[in-house]
C-alpha cells in the first residue's frame, strides 16, 4: 500500500483472507476455467505484502533487498496484470463475439507485457519514499501508447465479460485508474495498484453469488388448486 508498511501488511492480510474465500467459492462451483480470475485477490495480496517489505528496506538501507523486491513488485504491476487479467476474463467466456474481442485484448496485453518486461531488464526500476508514498521510477518509451494498452488490457477487458460483477470490477478499476492518475500521477503505480487491490473484493461477490445460486435451496413448487365443481 502507498502509505506505510503497516498499511501495506494490513491490506495484504485482508486480501489474503478475501482471496481464500474467493478461491473456496470458485472451487465450490466446479468451474476450473474461472480459477485464474478467482486468484486475482490473492495475487494482489502478495503484491501488497511485497510493498510492505519494500517500505521496511528504506530505513534499514537494505539496498540489495530493495532492488530485488522493487523489481518483483514491478513485475506484478507492469508485466503480470496486463497479461493476466484479459486471459483470466476470456477463460470464463463461451464462444461468441465477446470471446473474439477479448482474444484481441489478450494479444495486446501479451505484447505490452513483453515490452515492459524488456524495459524492466534494460532500464531497472528504482523505488523511493516521497511524501508518504512510494515512487517507482520506471523510464520507458512510447508512454502514451503504453498507458493506452495498459488501460485496455487491465480495465477494459472485464467490460467485455458477460458476467455482471466482472463488468463491475472493470468499471470500478477504470474509474480508479483515472482517479489515481489525476490525483497521484507521481505515485500512480503504487496508488492504482492499491485501489485495484481493494476493488478485487468485487470478485469475491461474483463467486459468492454464483455459489449461492448453484447450491441454493430449490423453489418449492406450488400445489395446483383443487377446484370443486357442483
Amino acid at each position: 500500500m502507498c502509505f506505510s508498511a503497516t498499511a501495506s501488511f494490513s491490506a495484504g492480510a485482508l486480501l489474503l483472507g478475501i482471496g481464500a474465500l474467493t478461491l473456496r467459492s470458485a472451487l465450490a462451483t466446479r468451474q476450473r476455467r474461472a480459477l485464474p480470475f478467482a486468484a486475482i485477490p490473492t495475487l494482489f495480496a502478495m503484491q501488497q505484502l511485497i510493498e510492505g517489505v519494500i517500505w521496511l528496506t528504506f530505513p534499514q538501507e537494505a539496498t540489495r533487498l530493495n532492488a530485488v523486491l522493487t523489481h518483483v513488485y514491478s513485475f506484478f504491476s507492469h508485466v503480470l496484470w496486463p497479461v493476466y487479467v484479459p486471459v483470466a476474463v476470456v477463460l470464463m467466456e463461451p464462444e461468441g463475439w465477446r470471446r473474439r474481442a477479448l482474444a484481441a485484448l489478450v494479444a495486446a496485453g501479451a505484447a505490452l507485457g513483453a515490452y515492459l518486461l524488456y524495459v524492466l531488464v534494460a532500464l531497472p526500476v528504482v523505488s523511493k519514499p516521497t511524501g508518504q508514498h512510494i515512487e517507482y521510477v520506471s523510464p520507458h518509451f512510447f508512454a502514451a501508447a503504453t498507458m493506452t494498452l495498459y488501460l485496455l488490457s487491465t480495465t477494459a477487458s472485464p467490460l467485455f465479460s458477460s458476467h455482471r460483477w466482472v463488468k463491475a470490477f472493470g468499471a470500478l478499476a477504470m474509474l480508479a485508474f483515472g482517479a489515481a492518475y489525476y490525483f497521484y500521477a507521481q505515485w500512480f503505480i503504487s496508488v492504482w495498484c492499491l485501489f485495484a487491490a481493494l476493488l478485487s473484493t468485487v470478485i469475491y461477490l461474483h463467486f459468492s453469488l454464483r455459489r449461492s445460486h448453484a447450491f441454493g435451496s430449490p423453489r418449492v413448487a406450488s400445489r395446483p388448486s383443487t377446484r370443486i365443481s357442483n
